[in-house]
């Protein structure tokens, strides 16, 4: 493996991970992975891997592991690539991919038996933990409705350890009031759609028994799923809670119902 010494900061072989706090690489078409494990899942991903960029003796414990990146390799003492990232990244080991293109929404469901809906979902770090939930659960998809957050946004990648380079994931078409229609597919395919919401009147481990296929959808917190969204559903699921508490956080509560899911297709 060639490796590349860079003591300036200036140098432009280091723009692509330039300031992450400051800027939103995916907004540059570029996705960005810290650390050991999630470096080597983005290796593993569809994504072209541009460039790794690290300690010296991270470098060699991630080769040691991972094996060759197949990338180009730059090698920078910690204070450089404190002014660089625009942090003291202690990880010590960062590295940058171009974008691929998503996949449609049938290819994703194709083979899938148990997918996760997304409407309105946009802070970063829930996009994140539900990614990580759902590959941890047996979910095999996300699909992203209105109003849902970048999967590739740097947090998103970091809070999913890397799960987002994983698994399957698409957009659907259409706006606020019109997205719910490509629901359709699912519906076409197979699925039961089971809508997640506190005032929901079927409890979520029977909403998901006996499915063959099943697709559960999530709301922001706060609004939770639209109206719009729950009546393109054919089940409206609730979580029991316990006396003066009403909701669980969304990343939570969808883990709850991978579980239940994988919970009925043991029984």
């Amino acid at each position: 493996m060639d490796r590349t010494f860079i003591a300036d900061p200036n140098d432009p072989r280091l723009d692509d991970i330039r300031d992450l706090n400051k800027s939103d690489k995916s907004g540059e078409g570029l996705v960005i992975a810290e650390g050991h494990l999630v470096v080597s899942r983005l290796v593993d991903s569809p994504f072209p891997v541009r460039c790794l960029v690290g300690f010296p003796q991270k470098i060699d414990q991630y080769v040691e592991t991972y094996g060759e990146p197949g990338c180009p390799v730059y090698e920078v003492e910690r204070d450089t690539l404190a002014q660089v990232a625009g942090f003291d990244m202690h990880r010590g080991l960062v590295a940058a991919a171009d974008r691929a293109l998503l996949p449609a929404v049938g290819d994703v469901v194709d083979k899938a038996r148990t997918v996760v809906v997304l409407e309105g979902v946009g802070d970063h770090e829930n996009i994140g933990s539900i990614f990580r939930n759902a590959a941890g659960l047996g979910v095999d998809a996300v699909l992203l409705g209105s109003g849902a957050a970048d999967p590739l946004y740097r947090r998103s990648v970091r809070v999913s350890m890397g799960h987002v380079l994983r698994l399957p994931f698409a957009r659907f078409e259409g706006g606020y009031t019109t997205w719910q229609r490509s629901l359709d597919v699912l519906r076409d395919a197979g699925f039961r759609l089971v809508s997640l919401t506190p005032g929901g009147d079927t409890h979520i481990a029977d909403a998901v028994a006996g499915a063959e296929k099943v697709a559960l959808l999530v709301g922001a917190e706060g609004p939770g799923l639209t109206e719009h969204a729950m009546r393109a559903t054919d089940v409206r699921a609730s979580i029991p809670m316990a006396q003066h508490t009403d909701s669980l956080n969304v990343a939570t509560a969808a883990a709850v119902a991978f579980y239940e899911r994988q919970r009925s297709l043991r029984d």
